[in-house]
């Protein structure tokens, strides 16, 4: 089991940019595909990006694709989430998560371990 605590939310304009930072505990942390969904209000939470355990490999929804970057850093247990050109509809709370032994599913019911979000606010 691995806790995650995710920080780095904030207001920005629109166009602007955001690093999220999602940090692990346990000694595990390379055995976790990680992912970031995001919720906004009176919305069902979707999926935003993923990547397998080593960095290899990641995907991304079409709606942030060629702006958000996902990427981690096993020696540091943190997964981040870089976000440029933001636009208002990017607003919600991200949520980092992480599915043992995963490859980066899209689905939110493989990811066992959640953290507790943070709120995203993009201005217009």
């Amino acid at each position: 089991q691995v806790q995650l605590v995710e920080s780095g939310g904030g207001l920005v304009q629109a166009g602007g940019s955001l690093r999220l930072s999602c940090a692990a505990s346990g000694r595990t942390f390379s055995s976790y595909a990680m992912a970031w969904f995001r919720q906004a209000p009176g919305k069902e939470r979707e999926f935003v990006t993923a990547i397998n355990w080593s960095g290899g490999s990641t995907r991304y929804a079409d709606s942030v694709k060629g702006r958000f970057t996902i990427s981690r850093d096993n020696a540091k247990n943190t997964v981040y989430l870089q976000m440029n050109s933001l636009k208002p509809e990017d607003t919600a709370a991200y949520y980092c998560a992480a599915h043992l032994f995963g490859w980066g599913s899209s689905t939110s019911v493989d990811y066992t371990n959640w953290g507790q979000g943070t709120q995203v606010t993009v201005s217009s």
